[in-house]
């Protein structure tokens, strides 16, 4: 990895220009979702109707530039640089939302945002996931991890189905999060088992696992674009969860390492709170904007 202030002067502008085209995905995506026939959740056929929308073919062109843009940062820069940019698709992600939806910005929407990227960019740097681990972790940390990733998803599923508007928007958006942050730590299992060699991975379940959870996770987020009546409470849910499940994937299953100061766990454990207040804002007043009819 090419490292001092050239490789930055690539890798930072990478990452910003990556977050601003993952953000314009989600905005038109979601605008998209609102042009057609509401589905039930986890309904395929969404994605059949999707693909009928140029908007929506727009936000998926957006999203294959965005990861394109992330893989080049990562060459010149470390996670520990690249990520915490990255959240700053949810300020993108409003902003445009604002404009397809031809609404002006909302301050306080914004500040919510603010809050969330803020909040998350300080635990990913407080905490300095790293990859210097075992290979992986024993005893039973990872049937926990597993079980409690399990559940909140259950739940997340439960609460889209009985909760009321607001409630079920947010449980869809807890489900998607956890699936994109368990595909993206198992990606990690496949990255790995790949430079050994590139048929390695077709020959364990890690990959045929990514290739049911990714596409679930995906299809969820659609159902959370769709339900809700604005983009950034849903997204700053799936923001924030997708890298810390990651993390937490890394820690204890594949034996990566973050920081363990107690001042750093201290302050991460505050910025996450701040990211929890940031979430409240925003569904707060989301919910207070929304029409009567629409509830």
């Amino acid at each position: 990895m090419p490292t001092g202030p050239s490789a930055l002067e690539v890798a930072v502008p990478a990452a910003v220009v990556g977050a601003a085209l993952m953000g314009l995905a989600s905005a038109a995506q979601a605008r998209a979702t609102k042009q057609v026939e509401v589905a039930r959740t986890l309904d395929p056929s969404l994605l059949t109707h999707l693909a009928h929308r140029p908007l929506w073919l727009a936000g998926i062109v957006a999203t294959v530039a965005g990861l394109a843009l992330q893989l080049v940062a990562l060459a010149f820069a470390p996670l520990l640089v690249v990520q915490p940019l990255l959240v700053t698709s949810l300020v993108f992600a409003g902003l445009f939302a604002d404009r397809l939806d031809r609404r002006r910005p909302d301050a306080v929407l914004g500040a919510g945002s603010l809050m969330c990227v803020a909040g998350l960019a300080a635990v990913l740097v407080l905490t300095q996931p790293g990859e210097d681990g075992t290979p992986a972790v024993s005893g039973p940390a990872p049937v926990v991890l597993a079980l409690t990733l399990g559940g909140l998803t259950v739940v997340g599923l439960a609460v889209s189905v009985l909760g009321h508007r607001a409630s079920r928007v947010l449980g869809l958006a807890v489900a998607t999060g956890v699936l994109y942050g368990v595909t993206a730590g198992l990606m990690k299992v496949v990255a790995g088992q790949a430079r050994d060699s590139l048929l390695e991975p077709f020959t364990h379940p890690v990959l045929y696992v990514v290739c049911i959870v990714g596409p679930l996770g995906f299809l969820l987020s659609q159902n959370a674009f769709q339900r809700g009546e604005f983009l950034t409470p849903a997204l700053a849910v799936i923001t924030a969860l997708d890298p810390l499940v990651g993390v937490a994937i890394g820690v204890w299953w594949l034996g990566e390492t973050v920081n363990h100061d107690p001042g750093a766990l201290a302050g991460a454990g505050l910025a996450g709170l701040v990211v929890v207040a940031g979430i409240v804002v925003l569904s707060a007043r989301a919910a207070r904007l929304t029409p009567e009819e629409s509830r």
